[in-house]
C-alpha cells in the first residue's frame, strides 16, 4: 500500500471517523499529546545539560536511568495521541512537507538517542572525568533536534 492510501484508508477508519466526530476526542488527544511532549522533552533537555557538565552533584548515570523512563512514557504517549491525531486530517497530514520534516527531526532524535546508548552507556559512570567530545556533541544536537520538533509541529499549521 502506498503512503498515500495509507493516509487515506487511516482518515477513513474508525479512529479517524471518531477523532473527528466526538466533541471530545480531538481536543483530549491534543491534551494528551502535549503532556507526552513534555515527558518526553522535558527529561531529555535535563539530562542533555546534565551531560554538558550543569548539574554535575548528580551523577550522570543515575541521572539518565531516572530521566530516560520518563522520556520513553513520554514518547509512547506521543506516539499513541500523533496517531489519534494524525488518522483526524491523514491525508493532508501525509502531503504537508512541514509534517514530513516533523517525522525526519523525530527520527533523527531517535536515531541520536540509540546511538548515545549504544555508544555511551557503559562508561557514563566516568564521564565527568572524561567527557568525551562526541558524546557532547550528541547531547547538543539531541537538544536542537528535541526543541525543533514541536516547533515543527506548531507550524503544520500555518505552512
Amino acid at each position: 500500500m502506498n503512503p498515500t492510501a495509507w493516509a487515506v484508508a487511516l482518515e477513513a477508519s474508525t479512529l479517524g471517523d471518531w477523532m473527528r466526530t466526538d466533541p471530545w476526542a480531538y481536543p483530549s488527544a491534543n491534551v494528551l499529546h502535549v503532556l507526552g511532549l513534555t515527558l518526553l522533552v522535558g527529561p531529555i533537555l535535563l539530562l542533555d545539560l546534565r551531560l554538558l557538565g550543569l548539574g554535575r552533584v548528580f551523577p550522570v548515570d543515575a541521572t539518565a536511568r531516572v530521566l530516560t523512563r520518563w522520556s520513553v512514557v513520554g514518547l509512547l504517549v506521543m506516539i499513541g495521541s500523533g496517531t489519534a491525531l494524525f488518522a483526524a486530517d491523514a491525508t493532508a497530514l501525509a502531503a504537508n512537507e512541514v509534517m514530513r520534516w516533523k517525522l525526519v527531526l523525530i527520527g533523527t532524535g531517535l536515531a541520536n538517542a540509540i546511538t548515545f546508548r549504544w555508544l555511551w552507556s557503559r562508561r557514563l559512570e566516568h564521564w565527568d572525568r572524561a567527557p568525551p567530545a562526541l558524546g557532547r556533541a550528541q547531547a547538543l544536537a539531541s537538544m536542537a533536534l528535541w526543541l525543533a520538533v514541536p516547533v515543527a509541529g506548531r507550524l503544520i499549521a500555518y505552512l
